[in-house]
């Protein structure tokens, strides 16, 4: 029995928290304020990114046809949309740090949303590149993604935020795949628009989606769980960070570089797949559109389970084994991913490929939900550079494949699709040299006590349970 006079202390938050009111529990399936509204709208936005980005893909073969396009320029047209997020995922995660990631992920929304409804426009080869490239910038929405739910879910269980929240989100990709031939059809037969016209007007409807979840991020959303980033900031009396320190911090962190090659050879792998395989399907197997785009859309519709997947198994493999569970559980399933992604491009049959491309989905989003189990506990004084550069990292990986082995006609789709497989396999290897002094590494136990000063700040692994380490 209490005391009499004693008072309890009532939580204001749904959900319990930690000493930064950071929720120690993840509740997908409840729309709670601030942390699982914050998830909601995070993953709800960039899923509308990835819609936009990834709608053109499942309309090329008739694109293709109207614009006279050739097999280089398709290929040029793939790497735009890479390079566009290359530069802005850099600037995304130092402008995350600065404004919140609330601002920062509504304004590029809103910004690249009149893009994908200019693709209405396009008339020309040239034109067409340029609007691919621009549509790009809204995947650097993904590192506000990450970052919003580092700031709102405690170690314990932020791989599996990080993995639902950027899993549910690269649905968009493989909705876009489903649903866009099925607009362009239905614009056909219900409207009677020409075939020319029908793939113009299919892009007003994603810009239009994208815009609508932006003004949902400014008007619902909260960066933080105790309120907004200034607000924080002026409770603390905390001066805004230095620009150029705080990415001087992350750019030398060789764990940050290491990350961002692996996730250029998971994710940069995926959204490769995601550029070529409608083609790929169409070309080689002889399918229709419809059916081609159903196939493609497996990939990205794997993201619902395979990449929170990934989340959870780092979080369960670094409450078991440390950082070193967390480091194996990646440098393993990555690889397999590779080695299914040789087998996909040797396939002759057309069941038995859509069988290795199911496979090979899991595995490699399973594995970008594993990089990303790692990246919030390698610097957080500059958490949101190191979320940027591997999200970069993804991307950049994407525009090399698609240089390298899928643009012109040097290599056949399934020669190329193998030899990206090998890639992935060979990008993996460098895992094996991350190394924390306090938790150690895949090889190697730690050089120095958990508990003691370290020359990087790794606060947020203090206070998470992969503090303990296996010997």
């Amino acid at each position: 029995m209490e005391p009499a006079g004693s008072l309890k202390l009532q939580s204001p938050f749904s959900l319990p928290v930690d000493s930064d009111n950071k929720a120690t529990e993840f509740r997908p399936l409840q729309i709670s304020s601030p942390h699982m509204r914050a998830f909601h709208l995070a993953w709800l936005s960039l899923f509308c990114c990835f819609f936009s980005t990834f709608s053109i893909p499942p309309l090329l073969p008739v694109i293709r046809d109207d614009l006279k396009l050739t097999e280089t320029d398709i290929g040029n047209a793939g790497i735009a949309s890479f390079v566009g997020s290359i530069f802005s995922r850099l600037v995304m995660g130092p402008a995350c740090e600065l404004m919140g990631p609330r601002i920062a992920s509504a304004a590029l929304s809103l910004a690249t949303a009149p893009i994908i409804m200019s693709a209405s426009l396009v008339t020309s080869p040239t034109s067409f590149i340029l609007i691919r490239f621009g549509v790009g910038f809204s995947l650097a929405n993904f590192v506000a993604n990450q970052f919003w739910m580092t700031s709102m879910f405690s170690p314990s269980v932020v791989g599996l935020a990080n993995g639902v929240s950027a899993g549910w989100a690269n649905m968009g990709a493989g909705v876009a795949q489903l649903v866009m031939p099925q607009i362009y059809y239905l614009l056909i037969s219900l409207l009677g628009l020409p075939l020319s016209t029908a793939w113009r007007v299919s892009f007003l409807i994603p810009g239009f989606f994208q815009a609508v979840t932006a003004i949902m991020v400014l008007a619902y959303g909260q960066d933080l769980p105790s309120g907004s980033y200034k607000d924080f900031r002026k409770a603390i009396g905390k001066p805004k960070d230095n620009f150029s320190e705080m990415l001087y911090n992350g750019l030398t962190n060789y764990r940050g570089w290491i990350l961002a090659l692996t996730y250029g050879y998971c994710f940069g792998s995926e959204l490769t797949t995601d550029n070529i395989i409608a083609r790929y399907f169409y070309d080689r197997f002889g399918v229709n559109l419809q059916v081609a785009g159903m196939i493609a859309a497996s990939v990205g519709l794997a993201n619902l389970f395979s990449r929170p997947m990934g989340g959870a198994l780092s979080d369960k493999m670094g409450r078991r084994f440390g950082m070193r569970g967390r480091l194996w559980g990646l440098w393993s399933v990555q690889t397999v991913a590779g080695l299914l992604c040789v087998l996909l491009g040797r396939v002759n049959s057309l069941w038995g490929s859509i069988a290795i491309l199911c496979m090979f989905s899991v595995f490699v989003q399973a594995a970008s939900g594993l990089t990303f189990g790692v990246v919030p506990f390698v610097s957080e004084r500059s958490l949101g550079v190191i979320a940027g550069m591997t999200g970069s990292g993804g991307t950049i990986g994407a525009v090399v494949t698609q240089m390298l082995l899928f643009s012109g006609s040097r290599f056949s789709l399934q020669t190329s699709i193998s030899l990206m497989g090998l890639m992935m396999i060979v990008c993996t290897l460098p895992v094996t040299f991350i190394f924390f002094p306090q938790w150690g590494g895949m090889f190697f136990s730690p050089s120095c006590n958990a508990n003691s000063s370290a020359p990087e700040d790794y606060h947020l692994l203090e206070s998470g349970s992969d503090k303990k380490v296996s010997k």
